[in-house]
């Protein structure tokens, strides 16, 4: 039984791979290079130096937390019950990509990031709610769905 305050059951930092974080830090320098043509070259290191800091910045600030605690699912910006919730299935890489694009349901939340292959699908059963299901990536989704069940589980007002 958790109470509020209670540490999460679940949660992950969606952090970018190191390869998106090398792969967006060159795009970033390469705009030095842009401008070498007509500044100095310290002035076009300072730039590159300058879009790098401001490229990893924004990659830091932009991955989200995926977390389960007082009861909630939070995943990114948004946050419901868990007791809304049905269905909890973890995804193989096939099926959170077919959930991506061509079996996606333009209602769904979405809280993915392309760089993680895996991830859950989580019902959601209130009839007000016009969101059918959230498609939330994961690198350990079974920890994430395990999760899910135990707050479900939980007595309500806990």
């Amino acid at each position: 039984m958790t109470a509020p305050g209670d540490p999460p059951t679940h949660r992950e930092r969606l952090w970018p791979t190191p390869g998106v974080w090398i792969g967006c830090s060159l795009v970033a320098a390469a705009v030095g290079l842009t401008v070498l043509a007509v500044v100095s070259p310290v002035v076009a290191a300072s730039v590159s130096l300058l879009a790098v800091a401001a490229t990893l910045c924004a990659l830091a600030l932009t991955s989200p937390v995926v977390e389960v605690r007082d009861g909630e699912l939070r995943a990114g910006r948004a946050h419901i019950p868990v007791e809304a919730l049905g269905r909890v299935r973890v995804l193989d890489p096939e099926r959170m990509d077919a959930l991506r694009g061509r079996d996606a349901d333009v209602r769904a939340y979405l809280c993915q990031r392309g760089w993680l292959k895996r991830g859950v699908a989580v019902e959601v059963t209130d009839p007000d709610d016009p969101v059918p299901y959230w498609l939330i990536s994961s690198r350990k989704p079974e920890r994430l769905a395990a999760a899910l069940l135990r707050a479900d589980d939980e007595p309500s007002g806990s």
